[in-house]
């Protein structure tokens, strides 16, 4: 059974002050990569759209972006807990921004070809999935060395996820209406290349380091790269609430990217509302969900977490599909959409703080790496099954299937047992040695590797041991 992790030392002034630096530069970098992420979400798939007029391809877009961001992310979780998140971080930002800018310098030059295009947005995915991991999981030690409350930062993280997905689509319908598609890639090239220098400048260079010890420094550094990622594996595999979040996420992202990638834009093209449509439904959604994930960041030590979750998903799920399939008139699509983005508010923080809770500090890396992977690997095939549906069928029958299968999903699903246990008394963060059931034995968090153990069974921004439980519309 491992050991907890050793808690890195609170950074303090020489006047006795707490320093916040680290946890404010961590979120920082979170909020501009995941800002120019959401304006190139608007802006990409309408420049094909656009451009082509298809559906299909515009799916195709989006799988070629997610399906190597998931594949990666699900194999450098053991790199990245033994180099360190912040270098991975800074690594993976500055490559995203080369591969996103050369999409509107090529297209400048008249080079921009449909598999060119497909070829960068991959090297951006492929890039992006560590550089997204890393700073999920340099949280946990932010929050230490700037003495704030995991739960706390954990709701922190999730409140600048959803203001950078509020910023980000509207800043996105804004970019396209006035001056074209490709000027929403370029700025998220500049977002890429701001977060690189702010966890470069902002973080100290120790920092990060910590996901690796003490015990890889006694041993565990010996391990090769298929014996740290089978621990990891293990260690998913073992825990049935992670494991049953994540493969119920991978449904529900699924169904979510979609519906973002292809069903709003879609929807936007048909009823004549065009990008400022996607943008201010995204806008609407955006700012409730600032506004919930601040809620659970001031009183998640007070709720009861399973509760909270499944209601946040009741409104956060189906609602939105429905109101786009019947048609219904702008002022009602906002308000489910704003309903909706305040449910999704609570889920991330939620997740956040079971995940950090459960994982020891030195396996959060390769934990993390398979747990969101497996929760996203349905995004890829999101838009791909969503342009599909709607060439064959049309918007609206697609709209209510979809609507329908979320419903089923997160209902379902919660009535199955180890949901309770995200409700048991709380540890002091990551790595804490047991969890507490409410009543019954003490269930350790770290799972015991007995020999012959059988080999695990390979099964979700927002989604998590998974950081982005839920998409964003739009």
């Amino acid at each position: 059974m491992s050991a907890p992790a050793t808690e890195a030392p609170a950074a303090e002034d020489p006047a006795g002050r707490r320093e916040l630096r680290p946890l404010a530069a961590v979120l920082t970098a979170t909020a501009v990569s995941l800002t120019g992420t959401r304006i190139s979400a608007v802006a990409l798939p309408w420049f094909v759209l656009a451009t082509s007029g298809s559906a299909t391809r515009t799916g195709l877009v989006a799988f070629c972006e997610m399906a190597p961001y998931v594949l990666v992310k699900a194999l450098t979780g053991p790199l990245l807990d033994r180099v360190g998140p912040r270098r991975a971080s800074w690594t993976a930002d500055a490559a995203s921004a080369v591969a996103a800018a050369l999409v509107p310098l090529l297209h400048a030059l008249g080079l921009l070809h449909f598999g060119t295009l497909l070829a960068l947005v991959a090297a951006v995915g492929a890039v992006r999935g560590p550089g997204d991991l890393a700073k999920h999981v340099m949280v946990p030690e932010a929050a230490e060395r700037s003495r704030v409350p995991l739960e706390r930062a954990a709701g922190l993280a999730g409140v600048t996820e959803r203001l950078a997905s509020t910023v980000g689509p509207a800043a996105g319908g804004a970019l396209v209406a006035l001056v074209g598609p490709l000027a929403g890639v370029a700025v998220n090239a500049a977002c890429f290349a701001l977060g690189a220098v702010v966890v470069g400048l902002g973080l100290p260079r120790g920092a990060g380091r910590s996901a690796a010890s003490p015990q890889d420094a006694e041993g565990g550094a010996g391990q090769g790269y298929w014996q740290r990622f089978g621990e990891g594996l293990r260690f998913l595999r073992g825990d049935r609430l992670l494991l049953t979040v994540s493969v119920m996420v991978a449904v529900t992202n699924l169904l979510d990217a979609g519906f973002t990638t292809v069903l709003v834009p879609v929807w936007a093209k048909e009823s004549g509302g065009g990008p400022a449509a996607i943008g201010l439904t995204g806008s609407a959604w955006g700012v409730a969900a600032v506004c919930g994930s601040l809620v659970a960041a001031a009183v998640a030590h007070r709720m009861r977490r399973r509760t909270v979750f499944f209601a946040g998903f009741l409104v956060a799920g189906a609602p939105k599909f429905l109101v786009l399939a019947l048609g219904a008139p702008t002022g009602a699509v906002l308000a489910v959409f704003a309903a909706g983005g305040f449910g999704a508010g609570f889920l991330n923080p939620i997740l956040g703080a079971v995940a950090f809770e459960r994982v020891p500090r030195r396996l959060l890396g390769r934990v993390g790496a398979i747990g969101d992977s497996l929760a996203w690997a349905g995004i890829p095939l999101g838009g791909l099954l969503g342009g599909a549906a709607v060439a064959a069928a049309g918007l609206a029958p697609v709209l209510l299937a979809a609507g329908g299968a979320y419903l089923l999903t997160t209902t379902l699903t919660g009535l199955r047992p180890e949901w309770r246990g995200m409700d048991r008394r709380r540890g002091r963060g990551a790595g804490a040695a047991a969890v507490p059931s409410p009543a019954g034995p003490r269930e350790p968090a770290v799972p015991q590797e007995p020999a012959g153990l059988p080999d695990p069974a390979g099964a979700a921004d927002g989604g998590r041991s998974v950081a982005d439980a839920v998409g964003t519309p739009g």
